[in-house]
């Protein structure tokens, strides 16, 4: 008896699988934003004499003036931020912080510290650092998880005070921090470098999070509602939503066609229109991220 009380059913069995599998696939994202987000800060940042924003930009400064490795100096850092807001930002999205953090120090203080580090020109340096921190963030993000740091302030900020404004205390954090450069290297340098580098960060999350997901949303009036719909289906593969209306000035009914697309769709859907009703009413907006079939799912965002 014991041991058929053992054996899992099916149905625990595919639980377990999906949790290992789950367990796999997040610290796979967590070493592969690690590695990046190290790359940024130890191959290029340390040796250009700048630190970027957040906890690991000021981890990068205590290191220089006193040789503390830097991911213990950011687990340091860390410890009151996470007991600040342990009861804010829920425990599922801290635990998938602290196991990012671990895998970040060690990248940071076990690997990186023997690989080859960027000596050249700082410019560049604070480029490509702000590249590789902008991927390395974004992964993170991506799997519902983060670096730890400021992310910890900016998100109980946002639940206590959801009106609150998260670009401005984000701007603030950071500059202060990159301003506290310029006495720690003696150099103001070190503050241009930080602000570039920071820019760059914030440019490439928001391509990676929201650009590939951009689209555009063309707007349709014409008389020729069905037919016209039938075209774009035709000239680009896509769907629309057909509303009748009215227009206020002509008192005219009229259908008003809906179509999100791909960007490199939106001249097909658009052609489409024209050579069926030249007299349509075209508008053509951009998109954000379109949720639904053909689309994004609904959770993956």
């Amino acid at each position: 008896m014991a041991k058929n009380n053992a054996i899992k059913s099916p149905k625990e069995q595919g639980k377990w699988a999906l949790s290992v599998k789950t367990f796999l696939y997040d610290t796979a994202y967590d070493c592969i934003g690690s590695a990046f987000d190290a790359m940024g800060l130890y191959t290029f940042a340390k040796n250009a004499n700048f630190a970027p924003g957040g906890v690991s930009g000021l981890s990068l400064l205590i290191n220089h003036l006193t040789n503390i490795p830097i991911g213990v100096l950011t687990i340091l850092i860390n410890i009151p931020l996470v007991l600040f807001s342990m009861r804010i930002i829920g425990k599922k999205f801290l635990w998938k912080t602290l196991r990012s953090m671990i895998a970040l120090t060690i990248f940071m203080d076990l690997i990186f510290p023997y690989m080859p580090t960027y000596k050249g020109d700082p410019l560049l340096a604070a480029l490509f650092s702000g590249v590789c921190i902008g991927v390395g963030l974004s992964i993170f993000y991506l799997h519902g998880s983060s670096s730890g740091g400021t992310d910890f302030i900016i998100m109980s900020v946002k639940k206590l005070r959801p009106h609150f404004s998260i670009g401005k205390l984000m701007f603030l954090i950071d500059l202060l921090i990159i301003m506290i450069g310029w006495p720690v290297y003696g150099s103001i340098n070190a503050v241009l470098y930080g602000l570039a580098s920071t820019m760059i960060t914030s440019i490439v999350i928001d391509k990676i999070m929201y650009g590939a997901d951009r689209g555009t949303l063309v707007i349709i009036v014409t008389q020729y509602g069905q037919t016209v719909a039938d075209r774009i289906s035709e000239f680009a593969a896509r769907g629309s939503t057909k509303i009748r209306a009215v227009g206020t000035y002509t008192q005219q009914e009229k259908d008003v066609l809906l179509c999100a697309c791909s960007n490199s769709q939106a001249y097909l859907v658009r052609r489409a229109a024209y050579e069926t009703d030249p007299d349509a009413f075209v508008m053509m907006t951009e998109t954000g991220s379109v949720f639904g079939k053909g689309f994004l799912a609904a959770n993956d965002q």
